[in-house]
Order: structure tokens, then sequence, then C-alpha cells
């Protein structure tokens, strides 16, 4: 970034991005610094890339006009905490109206390729066209500035997420990768394909521990182009932090929503992992295809009880100090960590584990191993394949596909496999589609063509306004079971505010772990801001700029062709309500019609000022 102010809201055009935009059709690469529009574009991140998608008009997701945007935030690689967000925007081949056009989405990943790519001086890099043969991409940090490169990737193609990344560390050193899997090679048949970024802990144990930008299928978009892998290479550029910065960092780590995700032995719930424990005294963990059944399989995968049987480390990402996650081991004789199996994380361990019927973490592990390598978003598969296996529950006489029901691992991992070769377009093309074949939408849990994430539908309706993923686009997951919220004030006030600000860290850089109970708009942000950039932002010019953002998306999703009546949860929620989940019940029509009411009402009264910016005004 060029940054020739210190008030960003007032003077955007003060402030230049540097972009590349490589055509993969003619190999043309063309560099620019780009002057910013307004404070989203500052922050960058989908701030900045739904207003470049807003511009186009894009009927089909598998199109040359269809761009791949790649992004930072203005935080990333920055010495703010968990600042290593890369993400990844276009219009999305699996989020989609019923009957319309696919719809802009980003997706965001942590590792260490998003500060590598910043650090080569570029900002954006923004695919055009589609390659003829596969090719990966070089960003590098030239004399003058970053440079971009294609090259063949005849020799990346049909390798897993992890060996592209192996293959590709041993030609670039100092260097960081993203790459897709088979699931994105197979683009036609897979709409779900993830891209991995490779983490520190990968490139130094040679296990397979990427970090992904899952929902959205921009694996799929990035298969489409041809366009195998990228590499960033660039010395670090990380000086100490500043007094502040360290005052933040140490604020991150043990206050907000961080520091019940902190290992157990720094007194901490172990992760995200940690959700099994908070929602099972509910009977909120998804069993089953979202259907709990009141009693206590989902402890079978509580931490206490792996333990058991495997080794397991709490980690972190590079420089974090939150320690979300955990990676799984087999356990040696002497009680050592053995082969590394893979890591698990709330969702992907529900939905690949408790919410198949698969209570054994063996059983899990192996099927989020496969996910991953294949580069799939594991919450599009994982309910996907809940869905399939509710409907041969139902249908014993005519199931789909290989017949696997709820627990049958062999038949579940047969699915995943092929299911990532492209061999099973049923369930590669997601629930909503599926759904829409057998004729029975009502138990497909999914919200606007893109799955929910672990978490009952009972419990958030607000997942009905997030814009790329429930649990991470409308923060809301927490408020009936967490905070014990059943009033209608309460849930209006989140939606159409409060909550809404949590999709502003996936402008700037951070990791929504940064602060999620307060979106950015924060005193920590502020400072971060000042200490790394001179730069003076309001905490009102902050939720300004993120609002901003929010309804632009919005207002892109009604232009791509959603009607209001598909604002809404899966009908089994409302019509065959599960007398095992110990909530109060606002999961009723009635309580939703008056919320999606009262949620219209609000955003009406701001819709029009941005149905005009994207072309979407009558």
């Amino acid at each position: 970034m060029k940054i020739l102010t210190t008030d960003p809201a007032r003077e955007p055009r003060k402030i230049f991005y540097k972009r590349a935009v490589v055509d993969l059709k003619s190999g043309a690469v063309t560099y620019e610094d780009v002057p910013c529009r307004n404070l989203e574009d500052v922050l960058g991140g989908f701030g900045r890339s739904f207003q470049d998608l807003a511009a186009r008009h894009i009927t089909r997701a598998y199109c040359d006009e269809n761009p791949l945007i790649v992004n930072t935030g203005l935080l990333t690689g920055s010495r703010a905490m968990t600042g290593m967000r890369t993400y990844f925007s276009g219009y999305s081949p699996i989020k989609a109206p019923q009957k319309g056009a696919p719809t802009a989405i980003w997706s965001a990943a942590s590792g260490k390729f998003g500060a590598k790519f910043k650090w080569t001086g570029l900002d954006e890099l923004v695919f055009e066209n589609r390659a003829e043969k596969p090719v990966y991409v070089v960003i590098r940090e030239g004399r003058s500035g970053p440079l971009v490169e294609i090259k063949s990737a005849e020799h990346l193609r049909g390798l897993f997420t992890h060996d592209k990344i192996m293959r590709l560390q041993k030609e670039y050193a100092d260097a960081h990768f993203a790459a897709i899997g088979p699931a994105g090679e197979n683009w036609e048949e897979v709409l779900m394909g993830a891209i991995a970024c490779s983490t520190e802990n990968q490139l130094r144990s040679g296990e397979d521990k990427s970090r992904f930008a899952g929902r959205g299928g921009m694996g799929s978009l990035m298969g489409y182009k041809n366009v195998l892998a990228l590499v960033a290479q660039s010395k670090d550029k990380l000086a100490a932090p500043s007094d502040e910065v360290k005052r933040v960092n140490l604020n991150v780590i043990k206050g907000g929503g961080s520091l019940r995700l902190q290992p157990v032995n720094r007194g901490g719930g172990g992760g995200t992992w940690g959700a099994y424990d908070v929602m099972q005294p509910f009977h909120a963990v998804p069993v089953n295809n979202f259907r709990p059944q009141g009693n206590d399989l989902p402890e079978k995968l509580f931490r206490e009880n792996v333990e058991k049987d495997y080794h397991i480390k709490s980690e972190a990402c590079f420089r974090c100090g939150i320690t979300c996650h955990n990676n799984i081991h087999e356990r040696n004789a002497d009680g050592s960590a053995g082969r590394f199996l893979a890591k698990f994380d709330y969702e992907p361990l529900n939905l690949l584990g408790t919410n198949l019927g698969i209570h054994d973490a063996g059983q899990a592990a192996a099927l989020i191993h496969l996910c991953d390598n294949f580069g799939m978003d594991a919450i599009s598969l994982g309910v996907t394949l809940s869905y399939l296996l509710s409907y041969n529950a139902r249908h014993p006489e005519k199931p789909l596909l290989n017949g696997a029901t709820f627990g049958d691992f062999p038949k579940i991992k047969e699915l995943v496999e092929r299911t990532g070769r492209g061999q099973y377009p049923e369930i590669g093309q997601g629930s909503m589609r599926l759904a829409q074949s057998t004729g029975e939408p009502a138990y497909a849990y999914q919200v606007k063509g893109l799955e929910l994430a672990a978490y009952q539908p009972e419990t958030n309706p607000g997942y009905a306004w997030a814009i790329a993923g429930g649990h991470m686009s409308m923060g809301t997951y927490g408020m009936l079971i967490r905070e014990g919220k059943t009033d209608l004030d309460s849930w209006v006030q989140a939606i159409t505010d409060d909550k809404l600000q949590i999709v502003g860290f996936d402008m700037i850089g951070l990791c929504k772990f940064f602060d999620i109970a307060k979106g950015i708009g924060t005193e920590m942000v502020r400072t971060c801001l000042r200490s790394e950039h001179g730069l003076e932002v309001s905490a009102a010019d902050l939720r300004t700029a993120v609002r901003r953002a929010f309804l632009r998306g919005l207002v892109l999703e009604l232009r791509q062709g959603y009607t209001r009546e598909e604002y809404t949860l899966p009908a089994e929620m409302f019509d065959d309500p599960n007398p095992h989940l110990k909530v109060p019940r606002i999961g009723t029509r009635e309580f939703f019609q008056e919320l999606s009411e009262r949620v219209w009402a609000v955003f009406e009264e701001e819709l029009d000022e941005f149905l005009q910016e994207v072309g979407a005004a009558e």
C-alpha cells in the first residue's frame, strides 16, 4: 500500500493498493497502483473485491468474465496477532438462488501464504479468462516491485493439496503456497472445491496441516481457470511489535472471545473443539443430519475421551497465541506422538464425524484427512453427505449412490473419495441441488445454497442473512445458547447491526478470534492501524464501512435473483421440531416470520443506495 494520508475515511484516494491483473488466455500481466474509492477499499478483503464484482454481470460461474480475485487485508502481514488472512473472491459455483445466477462470495484462509503474498509488495491479484493448459503462478519480490510469472503445472496435475505444496516447496525456498486438490481440478463435477494454504508447521514437519479457504467453491473456480497453485516468495518482513501492538496482542490472547479457545492447560476450552462440551448439555451437537437424539453419543468425540487413545497437541497459526486447533496423532507405546492423522476443528469434526453417525475419532480423522487432501470444503461436503445418508435412511427400498447409511464408515469413505475424484457429482454439486433432484428439500440443511456449519438452525435464525456461510459471516451462533437471547428485539438488533460486524475481519486481514464479540470497530483495531500504518480511523467509521460492505453483499444477492422467501431456514426445523433439543424454542414459523419482517424493514431503509450502485434498481 502507498499511504499519503493519515485519514483514510475522508481521503481514501490518497491511499493506493498494488494490483496485478493476469490474463490467463494471453499470459499478459499488468501492474498498477490503484487509488482507493472509500474506506472499504482501504481495508481490503471482500470490502474491496465485492465492489469490483458488483461492476460485472455474471450469469454463469464458469465463464471467462468471472474473475478470481486474491487479496489481503490492511493488517495482513502486520505485527497484529492473527494478521495472516488471504481472501479469494469471485462468483460462486455453489452459492446460487434456486433459479438464478451465481452469487458473489469470498473465502478466507489463515496459514502464512497471506503474509508472504503481502510481503512481495502485492495487495491484490486478479485472474481474468482461463489458461489453456494447467499452470501455477509465482508471485515474488522484485527489485522494483512485485513480479508475477505463469508456469506450466503439468507435473502437479492430479496431486493432493498437500503433495502439490510439498512438491513446490522443493523448488521455491522461503516461500508459501496455495493449492487446489483433485476436487478443484474436477470443477465441473465438484462445485465445493477449497484452496489449501500452507502453514509453517506443515512445511517444517512435512505433515498435511494446511489451512483452507473452503466456503463458496473458490477452489473449483480456480480449477476452472486451470490455475493449480500459487507461490508467494519473499523474505519475512516482520519487525518487533511496538509497545502498543504488544499490549493489543496480549489482550487478544487473554480477553474477548479467545480466552475460551485457549488450550485446556491454559484454562481454556481446548480450541474450537470445546464447542462439543458447550452444546452437548443442550443436546445441540448435530447428530445424523442435524437431528440430535438426546443421548450421549456426541460425548464419544469429547477431547477427554479421544485423549485415551490418541496423542493430541494444541497448535496455533504463525505467531498466533490463541491456539485454536488441535492436531491428532497416533499414540506411540511410550505415549509420544506417532503418525499425524488430522487437524481437529469443531466444524469438520462434527460434520464429518458425529453428524454422519461416525463416533470413532480415528474414522472421523480419516474422513477429515481425505477431505483436506482432495481439497473440498468440509462443511459443504459433510452436510451434503448427511443429507444423502438421511435420504437413504428414509428410502431403504431405493437408496442413492452406494446406499450408505449413518455410521457406515467404509461406504462413507468411498463417497468422499469418489466425490473428490469427480465420480459422484450428485454430492459434489452440494445439498441444494441434490435435494432439488430428489424433490425432498425440507431436510437439506442449507441456506441460499450454502450448507450450514455445525450449529443447529434452531439456535441461530441469523443464518438466513449471512452472506458467506452462517457461522463466520453472521455472528449470531452463540446468542441463544451462550447469551440466552430469546426476544425479537435482541435478534433484530443483532442481525441488522451488532453481529453483522463480524464480517469486518474479512476486510482487514485479521482472524475473527481477534475480537469475535465486537467486530473490528474497537480500540484494539484502531491502535493497530495507527501503529502499523499511521492511520487515524474512528470506531464509528470502521463500523460504517463494515456495514456498507455487508449491505453491498446483500444487494448483490438480490441482484442475482434471490427472493425474500429464500432468506429462511430448513423447513424440517419448523415443521418437525426436534424434541431432544433442550433450548428455548424460537425456531417457530411465527417467530421467524415476525423476525424476517422486522429485519427487512430495517435493511430496506438503506438498500436503495446500494441497489443503484450495483445496477439492480428498478
